[in-house]
């Protein structure tokens, strides 16, 4: 699925693949801008799972995951038998002869809800299917649902989903698909450059609404003030209570130059959401540039660094928006870049970036710890696969490191800045990040649909559940204390006075 560069970990128990990853940018988890756009990150992140390494080679169960998507052909070979036998209807019915009516063959359209329900069967994270009997449940809507023609087929499907209780597991209609598939391979996207994902609500996903994961630097959404956190309780009047992230992407995406009217509410200190606000933006291209970085000099000791040093020290400053395939190449040139000048020190600036691709989160990991785990793979039968540093692949593993996080940092920047932490490598240095530690992947249905299935989640090495928990800062200070970009953060470290991020 990813063709994205990255050495072949080793494995811990592989067993059978029982669900799959999303392919969307969460949970994004969506984002409106190039990883998903705002919506497109959240989009993306679903879009791109775990890959291994750039030979093809596919993880254990991420492999497996190809026999996830049933084709008809095998699907076919398959009869209702006695789930469909009249006897399950009340009774054994006599066929012409007076013996036991034949089993029913299964249509069409029963083939392609098998094929989604099987997806589900084999690759769901939760093998409790949301305290249900998924083979019950395939029987009561076989026998129950109404499936004569496309249209019924997928309202069928989507309720089946919607069983679930899970807002990131979602049904992907053909052209939604395949303008996903597009997105993913896009630097920019035309929208308001804003990523999302879900409020949490005691009533389930049918009572969420969206909440501001980052907005894109630069773009419509930062600039009008969005912050992380945000909920954004409608758009242009449409309520978003219960929409999914694909209905979302639709309602924020659109043509250059249009505008929309977000209805916004900002949580107090005690979580209480404050009263609504109204603000109008015009959407635009917003082009993602993943990495940006500069070299400071004459920066204070009372960062933690240069004590003692003629002049002050020096440190490099990466700035991470996003993880795409142009952020490992980035990182390793603002790397060299730093190794070149001497620099005492490296900062790893995440704030506001919600992820992105999966893979690339795990290389940047890679260039920067000398050895140890990275993240693990885990479902209900607990930990599946296993990601660990390549000794072959580091660049600097002992420059002290400073990474910079708010809660606007979110999934594969959640699964970089908790490896670094866990492994000793880097100063943690902000707030408390997003929390989104879920994994999606999309699943190809035969008929040119598709579903977006939650398939697994994002431990750190230490164990660390990162969903809805995020990753706490060792330095805890006000992400709005520390300037933004190469030459503002140059500035501010050189202050006498420079706030203190180096462990």
């Amino acid at each position: 699925m990813l063709a994205h560069k990255q050495a072949s970990p080793r494995h811990r128990g592989e067993t059978r693949c029982s669900r799959r990853h999303a392919a969307f940018r969460p949970a994004r988890v969506l984002k409106a801008h190039r990883d998903q756009g705002p919506l497109d990150q959240q989009r993306r992140e679903d879009s791109e799972g775990p890959s291994s390494s750039g030979s093809g080679q596919q993880h254990g169960w991420w492999k497996q995951l190809g026999a996830v998507g049933c084709s008809a052909a095998t699907a076919a070979a398959l009869t209702l038998g006695g789930m469909l036998a009249p006897e399950d209807l009340g009774g054994r019915a006599a066929g012409p002869l007076g013996g036991p009516q034949a089993a029913q063959a299964v249509t069409s359209e029963q083939l392609l809800f098998l094929e989604a329900w099987r997806a589900v069967d084999r690759a769901y994270v939760d093998k409790g299917f949301n305290g249900q009997s998924w083979f019950r449940v395939r029987e009561a809507y076989l026998k129950k649902e109404p499936m004569e023609d496309r249209d019924q087929t997928y309202a069928a499907i989507r309720k089946l989903l919607a069983s679930l209780d899970d807002p990131f597991t979602r049904f992907l209609e053909p052209a939604r698909l395949a303008r996903l598939r597009g997105d993913t391979e896009k630097s920019e996207v035309t929208g308001i450059g804003v990523e999302v994902s879900f409020t949490e609500e005691a009533g389930g996903p049918s009572q969420s609404v969206l909440k501001v994961v980052a907005p894109t630097e630069g773009g419509p959404s930062e600039r009008a003030g969005v912050r992380p956190g945000d909920v954004i309780a409608a758009v242009d009047g449409k309520s978003t209570r219960g929409i999914s992230l694909y209905e979302a992407s639709d309602l924020l995406q659109g043509p250059a130059g249009s505008s929309l009217t977000l209805t916004l509410q900002t949580p107090g200190k005690d979580g209480k959401l404050g009263a609504p606000r109204e603000v109008q933006l015009v959407r635009e291209k917003v082009v993602f540039r993943p990495v940006s970085y500069a070299t400071c000099s004459g920066v204070s000791p009372s960062s933690g660094v240069g004590a003692g040093k003629e002049g002050g020290g020096k440190v490099e400053y990466i700035r991470v928006t996003t993880f795409n395939n142009s952020t490992v190449d980035g990182v390793v040139a603002a790397m060299k870049e730093g190794k070149a000048a001497g620099v005492d020190g490296l900062i790893l600036d995440m704030r506001n970036n919600g992820g992105g691709s999966f893979p690339a989160g795990v290389q940047v990991a890679k260039l920067l710890l000398p050895g140890g785990d990275i993240v693990l793979i885990s479902d209900s039968n607990g930990v599946r696969d296993i990601y660990s540093a390549d000794k072959s692949l580091n660049l600097d593993t002992t420059t002290p490191l400073s990474v910079w996080v708010n809660k606007g940092t979110g999934s594969a920047s959640e699964v970089l800045a908790g490896a670094l932490k866990d492994n000793g490598r880097g100063t943690i240095v902000g707030e408390t990040t997003f929390g989104k530690g879920l994994i999606q992947t999309v699943v190809n249905l035969s008929d040119g649909s598709g579903l977006a299935v939650t398939v697994a989640k994002y431990q750190t090495p230490s164990g660390l559940d990162i969903n809805k928990i995020g990753i706490t800062p060792d330095i805890r200070i006000s992400p709005e204390s520390l300037a933004v970009g190469g030459d503002a953060v140059c500035r501010q470290l050189a202050e006498p006075a420079a706030p203190r991020i180096f462990g």
